[in-house]
């Protein structure tokens, strides 16, 4: 999985790309294609 700084390229990479908040991260998941995925935030420390 890579971690990008911008997301925006890694939305229109392929038309299955999904763009998914989880736990303060942004991920782009692909079904099809596993290669494209991506996540972007840090996980906050308490």
């Amino acid at each position: 999985m890579k971690v990008l700084s911008s997301l925006k390229s890694a939305k229109s990479r392929h038309r299955d790309c999904q763009v998914v908040k989880r736990k303060g991260r942004v991920y782009v998941i692909c079904k099809t294609e596993p290669r494209f995925k991506a996540v972007q935030g840090k996980k906050k420390k308490r």
